[in-house]
């Protein structure tokens, strides 16, 4: 080999040199780029996996808003009918007041004559009752009316056939003392009371319909049975006007 040749050899094996090292720094950085594409990929694919779910929750939460929205208004419906039907209620049981009130002044009115002798007309929540005492409405001991009794009675009919939508309740109450003639006293405020019915549907035209007869014998006393002055006071029958609240419900729900 000629000594030119020899002087070549170095200068290759330089550039041969160069090159490796130049190959080894380009796949350094082509696995780093590598490494980083990877990365990206698996960031992104959590990224599209993140949207996703928050798209399943935006979904679902517009979901539950509509059932929110529905039921509201489901809910709001409902409370104004009921707002409604309160608001004819309360209509319907002003009207009723009011006419107990009338109601009240017209018996006062027409039992004025016998306001001093054993009649007594008064109103405990909603319902009007109107109390006569036995010697004012019967004979001593007797179920039998007496004339003054039937005109307090005929009195009192002229009312009620102005309010045909109360409910009438005659009840008889006795004193402890047994009437001699009478069976017990059970009979003898029963007969009381059907005695009054019988004279306010035949003789004064009240619908016996609304009429009903009870007898509470001694069993309801209002005064102390072991003095005379209580004994008087336990002796009556009680007229109870009672409102019809099944037509007063059914004028409620007629106007809904």
């Amino acid at each position: 080999m000629s000594p030119k040749s020899l002087s070549i050899l170095p200068v290759c094996a330089a550039i041969i040199l160069s090159s490796c090292g130049a190959s080894k720094e380009s796949a350094k950085k082509l696995d780093s780029a590598n490494a980083q594409i990877s990365s990206l990929q698996t960031e992104n694919s959590q990224l599209q996996t993140t949207v996703t779910d928050l798209k399943k929750q935006v979904t679902d939460l517009s979901t539950q808003n509509t059932n929110v929205n529905n039921q509201f208004a489901s809910y709001k419906k409902q409370c104004d009918a009921n707002a409604q039907e309160l608001k004819q209620v309360n209509a319907v049981l002003e009207e009723f007041h009011q006419n107990v009130a009338t109601l009240i002044e017209k018996l006062q009115a027409a039992e004025a004559k016998f306001q001093d002798k054993g009649i007594e007309v008064y109103s405990e929540n909603g319902v009007v009752f109107v109390d006569m005492k036995d010697n004012l409405l019967y004979k001593s001991g007797s179920a039998a009316l007496s004339p003054q009794g039937k005109e307090a009675l005929s009195n009192l009919a002229s009312v009620l056939n102005e309010f045909p939508k109360l409910k009438v309740t005659v009840v008889g109450n006795t004193d402890t003392m047994h009437v001699k003639g009478v069976k017990d006293n059970w009979s003898l405020s029963t007969e009381r009371a059907n005695g009054v019915v019988r004279v306010l549907s035949k003789d004064y035209n009240v619908d016996p319909v609304r009429l009903t007869a009870a007898g509470k014998s001694k069993f309801n006393p209002i005064a102390d049975n072991s003095t005379a002055e209580g004994r008087a006071k336990n002796r009556r029958t009680e007229i109870v006007l009672n409102p019809d609240w099944e037509r007063i419900w059914e004028t409620v729900k007629s106007e809904k």
